[in-house]
């Protein structure tokens, strides 16, 4: 299979795209290596992926239209898996425009070169910020989303809609994958569990939102990819069963699905901290702050649909999670 990914330099994109080559896939990987956090481990990342002979590195900003279209006409991809994006709730607060620029029009010069080049089957990067003021555990996807409390929230939730327009005007297949705080080997610098990590071995500080009272379905990296690829291979198609009298927003009459992945067992942050610093063999000074503007209180996967759809739950435990980011973080950084 021939599989282009965008954001090969991420952190979920590098983990596919070594997981793809390693059953035979070719993969055509973009990315424009960004500065939002440092481009050394964006790079470093890449690094465990260009000597592959089934991997191609191209260069490009998913919203350049011209660049974006001209890849997908030179490398022909079967399937695509999306994953480029800007990422971060608080970070769209201050920085709204990068998120039009990245999720929307980015998203729309995918779906365009999907439409235009006969790809098989779109797989893309939702998240579950969409359910935003939505209170009823655990998140199905079949509750109404329709009040996120970010930008960054709200252009999740426009993909998903963009993606069923394309979906039923032009036949195309999607799927959206509502990612639950993932964390692992090769994770993102803006993300809690690094900075936890760089905090207490540095003997610094860590700010603890919502006096520690957060509850996030922690989903270990692998469970993450392992579920991306089952879905990428079950293409979408539509739901016979579908009614607009009564619609269901998981699925449709076209061929659209929608997808949690989490895993299906949310952990209080104060006892992840506990976790980390058993981890680490040392405590955390603890500055306890109220919950920011944009965050939500709990997250709590219904994994429903995964398990009836493509036979797939996330397992990894999160003690054992922890365990395995903290080995690799004290290899990467030498600590």
């Amino acid at each position: 299979m021939k599989v282009l990914i965008t954001g090969t330099a991420g952190f979920i994109g590098s983990h596919v795209a070594l997981r793809l080559m390693a059953r035979g896939d070719e993969v055509i990987g973009i990315d424009n290596l960004n500065d939002y956090y440092e481009v050394s481990l964006k790079e470093a990342r890449l690094a465990r992926l260009t000597p592959h002979k089934a991997f191609t590195d191209l260069r490009i900003d998913i919203a350049d239209a011209d660049a974006v279209n001209a890849a997908f006409k030179k490398y022909r991809p079967e399937r695509v898996i999306h994953l480029a994006a800007q990422a971060g709730v608080r970070y769209s607060i201050t920085n709204p425009h990068a998120y039009i620029t990245a999720n929307l029009v980015g998203h729309m010069n995918i779906l365009e070169a999907c439409r235009h080049h006969d790809v098989q089957h779109l797989t893309y990067a939702s998240s579950s910020s969409v359910y935003g003021a939505n209170e009823t555990m655990p998140f199905s996807i079949h509750d109404n989303v329709d009040h996120p409390l970010s930008l960054y929230a709200a252009t999740k939730k426009s993909n998903e809609l963009m993606s069923h327009t394309y979906s039923s005007l032009f036949g195309l297949p999607t799927t959206g994958l509502r990612f639950f705080t993932v964390y692992g080997p090769w994770g993102r610098p803006d993300m809690a569990l690094f900075i936890f990590t760089k905090r207490i071995l540095a003997g610094e500080p860590i700010d603890v939102f919502n006096y520690g009272k957060h509850k996030r379905d922690f989903t270990y990296i692998d469970d993450i990819v392992e579920g991306v690829i089952r879905t990428s291979d079950h293409v979408a198609r539509p739901n016979d069963k579908w009614s607009g009298a009564d619609p269901d927003p998981g699925t449709s009459r076209v061929p659209y699905r929608v997808y949690n992945i989490g895993s299906n067992n949310p952990v209080e942050l104060s006892r992840y901290i506990e976790i980390l610093e058993s981890c680490l063999g040392k405590k955390a000074e603890r500055n306890l702050l109220p919950l920011q503007p944009g965050d939500v209180p709990a997250t709590f996967a219904d994994v429903q649909a995964l398990i009836d759809d493509v036979g797939y739950k996330p397992a990894t435990p999160v003690e054992e999670g922890i365990a395995r980011f903290v080995d690799w973080y004290k290899d990467y950084y030498k600590v």
